[in-house]
């Protein structure tokens, strides 16, 4: 609902840029750009199936483990990085694709705003093929050549793989509409029971159950460059979460942004970079330094070489590096600790209205809660759904480490090259472990994919749960109150609807804001009066919400004098 509110918001936005940029003369060159790819050499793939799940063409390979993760381990040049994947994926690819387009059909239903938001796409992301480098636009333009036909009218399809990459930029830059808060930590020294650095994350990009279920893991081996790993979902080169095999890890969590006027490099671009080229801090420092992005972002850093890391904060004005001292331990949330932005406005207040620094917090008092982490240890505070002091404020609270949407949970062990990513449902289920040594060793991968099972971490109890299963019975009943709210086609809810719905998840704030606005709506005011009242007794997730049901208190009160 608040999703589809701030989604408006922005037209507002876009059609006021689009009245003042209508006569660009960037778009038609945008558009109409192809990468030179002649210079590189291709075997157009011939996959051959081995079963369902199963794929190979040479030795690039995709494959299903138990645990419902895709493994995709590709090697070449750009070019035949992009056809390898392409390949192999095309299914997974087209169907992501489907996914994420009806996703923002649905928040879009109107073919006249549809238009516009064609339009607007082609002028914002005018800029970002001359800050896309060019043996990463060679990829893509392999990669797209499986794409669908369906969606040629968005725009073609090399130019659509390239917005699609700049996709969790824009979200992040319209209002946050597919950011929520993404949660890194990193420890080493007196704070790991060997000693060695550790680093745990969880990816709350959330665009819908269905875009998370396909998660792909891939194992590159660029012709120039380091071997790496990275987590997302096909049809995705950049990195939101990976580590190559020198030891350097990279995850990004979104800072608080202004919009900007144009799409210059995404930031999954920039990690990928950092990957396939860094091979200590400095290195991945340099790189980042040198690209233009267009949100602000924090790219946590571990390195095997250094036995530390540190947090990277860019943005399209700002550049800073925050090092701690004196601890051996850095925690990264989603607001800037850097000088750089200490006298930052936005970030200042990004700190107080959001629940950055109540995660922040979160971190702080389960580190000293569990003290000498492992990766057992570290998956338990990626999943750790509680507040402050153990307080319950409900399941998918965003206030929690684990808020019940996450894309993928991680977990490195750079100077070990181990990583632990998870499977289904959200971070709740099985670790699975790689071996980075082993799987860059030119070994059979059917081999060194499955060298490490027995380090798996065990799922989590509460996915089996019956508290689980009603949050998701919850989640479902959410969106028909939302669209009663809406009053679509008239829908009216069963007097016996708000309070099942309510007891899914009954310490959460939201089940009983979205009550009250649902009897505001049809103007029961006493009932919605109680509503509000009760929600305020909750751990509401920011200020601008707190305010928002205050100031629905508050109409309510005025309606019943």
């Amino acid at each position: 609902m608040k999703k589809n509110n701030r989604f408006a918001a922005v037209f507002r936005g876009i059609r006021l840029i689009l009245i003042l940029s209508l006569t660009s003369c960037g778009i038609s060159k945008s558009v109409h750009h192809i990468p030179e790819v002649s210079t590189y050499t291709l075997e157009t793939p011939k996959v051959n199936k081995i079963n369902d799940s199963t794929f190979t063409f040479n030795r690039n390979y995709l494959t299903k483990n138990k645990q419902q993760l895709w493994e995709l381990y590709i090697k070449g040049n750009p070019l035949q990085l992009g056809y390898n994947n392409g390949a192999l994926t095309q299914s997974l690819m087209q169907k992501q694709e489907e996914i994420f387009f009806s996703k923002v059909e649905g928040f879009v239903p109107s073919k006249f705003k549809q238009k516009l938001l064609r339009g607007f796409l082609k002028w914002y992301n005018r800029k970002m093929y001359l800050n896309v480098r060019e043996d990463y636009q060679a990829e893509l333009y392999g990669l797209s050549q499986y794409s669908s036909d369906k969606y040629n009218f968005i725009a073609p399809k090399y130019l659509r793989n390239m917005y699609l990459h700049g996709a969790h930029d824009i979200g992040h830059a319209m209002q946050d509409l597919a950011m929520v808060g993404c949660t890194s930590l990193a420890v080493w020294n007196e704070n790991t029971e060997d000693g060695r650095l550790l680093i745990g994350r969880n990816f709350d990009f959330y665009v819908g159950d269905d875009f998370a279920k396909n998660k792909l893991i891939e194992f590159v081996e660029p012709e120039t460059g380091i071997p790496y790993m990275s987590v997302s979902w096909p049809g995705m080169i950049g990195v939101v979460s990976g580590m190559n095999k020198e030891g350097i890890t990279v995850t990004i969590n979104a800072g608080k942004s202004k919009i900007p006027l144009t799409a210059k490099t995404p930031i999954s671009l920039v990690t990928r970079e950092i990957l396939q080229n860094a091979k200590n801090i400095d290195e991945a420092i340099a790189i980042a330094k040198k690209r233009k992005v267009f949100v602000s972002e924090s790219i946590l850093v571990g390195s095997a070489h250094d036995k530390n890391a540190v947090i990277i904060e860019v943005s399209p004005e700002n550049f800073g590096v925050y090092r701690v001292e004196n601890t051996s331990r850095v925690f990264c949330t989603n607001h800037f600790q850097s000088e750089a932005y200490k006298n930052d406005k936005r970030n200042q207040k990004h700190i107080v209205e959001s629940h950055s620094e109540y995660r922040y917090e979160k971190l702080q008092e389960l580190l000293e809660e569990k003290k000498k982490l492992n990766p057992e240890k570290m998956a338990a505070i990626l999943r750790d759904k509680s507040g402050l002091k153990d307080q319950k404020i409900g399941y998918g609270n965003e206030k929690a480490i684990n808020q019940l949407l996450a894309h993928h949970a991680v977990i490195f062990s750079p100077e070990k090259r181990l990583v632990w990513v998870s499977s289904n449902p959200y971070q709740l289920g099985e670790f699975v472990c790689y071996d980075l040594n082993e799987i860059f060793s030119g070994k059979k991968l059917e081999e060194s994919l499955m060298a490490k099972t027995e380090l798996n971490i065990a799922r989590d109890p509460f996915a089996d749960s019956e508290e689980f299963n009603n949050y998701e019975i919850s989640k479902m009943l959410g969106t028909e109150v939302s669209a009663a709210i809406n009053n679509k086609e008239g829908i009216a809810l069963s007097d016996d609807f708000i309070p099942y719905y309510q007891s899914m998840n009954p310490d959460y704030w939201l089940v009983y804001y979205q009550a009250g606005r649902y009897y505001f709506g049809i103007n029961e005011f006493s009932k919605a009066k109680v509503e509000f009242e009760k929600a305020l007794t909750k751990e509401i997730t920011t200020v601008p919400d707190r305010q928002n049901v205050e100031k629905y208190l508050k109409k309510t009160l005025k309606k019943l004098k």
